[in-house]
């Protein structure tokens, strides 16, 4: 392994995307110096940390040549996977989830760097795979792509934590139809789909009387149930579960075109908002800034996506495209579905909106994930 940049490499680095990525992680941290007012914890001060950690991470990624990663894309899997069942004996629980490592003050969750090692592994599989005279996947040749991230999602939905769960197999679907497969795979997506909003009409919404013939809710927990009623009936239960979506959108409905102004959030100050400084920090945003500077963060987001497929688009190998097309896969299904919770879209799961909520795990993973951009882009024409 060799630890180097040459300087043809400097002329491919992304720029847009290293400035992108800049801005929202600042706006992150002004951001929450207004989430975490006093009597909070200054977590701003942390993130700011963990951000200059994060640039670390990025210059140390594009040292190596991303085709020694690529070698090592098994044992980064395996040495996750690992930490997932050791979470299980040594893990620390909290909020229902034992999904925490903790050494000293820090936190480290594993589940937010198993993300990085399922699209290294799905990318090593595609690339080493690859049969020019077999273009699409059938359902024999998926089993490799489905064991890679059947494993790992199961680990994670038993900690519980669904939404993470949800994330892995959202990034790796997306990973995995870009891969091209069979036309009836697509099909049998399309109807998966159209089965699941079945299951939710008659186990939430179908008028029938009680107790209602049910297919899946009485299997899932009850936090895990009010979340989906809640989401389809936000105000049957605004003092229970109802609670977090109903205070997100007063929220984001305050703020208007032009916002409040910063630290001038009424929600945010008088902490109506629940877990304002991580899951719902975007809430504080629109609070505060309203919408035009809510757009200019969607269009940053936007321009991250854009640069990133561009990366990929003219990656010179299976295993870099497949890395970038991952990567923005992971980024844009946490951004939609983060934003999509808060203005009652989408139901309430614990995802993290990336570069701006607070979270050193979170932080780290983003920032590794671009550090891989980064090498796949200024390595584009060594080979």
């Amino acid at each position: 392994m060799q630890l180097r940049i040459e300087r043809r490499m400097v002329p491919h680095v992304p720029w847009g995307l290293i400035i992108c990525v800049l801005g929202v992680s600042l706006l992150g941290i002004w951001n929450l110096a207004s989430a975490s007012r006093p009597p909070l914890a200054p977590v701003w001060s942390s993130q700011a940390l963990y951000l200059g950690l994060g640039v670390v991470a990025v210059l140390v990624v594009c040292l190596v040549d991303y085709r020694w990663i690529q070698r090592m894309a098994m044992p980064i899997y395996v040495a996750n996977i690992l930490a997932l069942i050791a979470l299980r004996f040594i893990g620390h629980t909290a909020k229902g989830a034992e999904s925490w490592f903790v050494i000293g003050p820090f936190r480290l969750q594993p589940a937010e760097f198993m993300k990085i090692g399922v699209v290294l592994m799905l990318a090593k599989v595609y690339h080493d795979d690859f049969r020019p005279n077999e273009p699409s996947y059938g359902l024999v040749r998926l089993w490799k792509p489905v064991l890679v991230v059947g494993v790992p999602f199961v680990l994670v939905l038993v900690q519980p934590d669904l939404g993470t769960a949800l994330m892995i197999g959202l990034s790796s679907l997306t990973v995995i139809l870009f891969g091209k497969v069979r036309w009836y795979l697509v099909a049998t997506l399309v109807a998966a789909i159209l089965a699941g909003a079945i299951v939710i009409w008659n186990d939430y919404v179908r008028d029938v009387p009680e107790p209602r013939p049910t297919i899946v809710r009485h299997h899932l927990k009850k936090h895990q149930s009010q979340r989906i009623s809640g989401w389809l009936d936000p105000e049957a239960d605004l003092r229970g579960s109802g609670y977090h979506a109903a205070q997100s959108k007063i929220a984001v409905g305050s703020g208007g075109v032009s916002g409040k102004g910063w630290r001038e959030g009424t929600q945010t100050g008088l902490r109506f908002l629940p877990e304002q400084h991580t899951d719902f920090i975007f809430s504080v945003w629109a609070e505060e800034h309203g919408f035009v500077l809510c757009t200019l963060l969607l269009v940053l987001y936007g321009a991250i996506f854009i640069f990133g497929l561009g990366v990929g688009f003219n990656a010179r190998d299976r295993f870099g495209a497949f890395v970038a097309v991952g990567v923005v896969a992971m980024l844009f299904w946490q951004v939609f579905e983060n934003i999509g919770m808060v203005i009652g879209l989408l139901p309430v799961t614990g995802i993290t909106l990336p570069l701006m909520s607070y979270g050193g795990s979170s932080m780290m993973s983003v920032m590794l994930s671009i550090g891989l951009l980064v090498n796949i882009s200024m390595r584009r024409h060594m080979f």
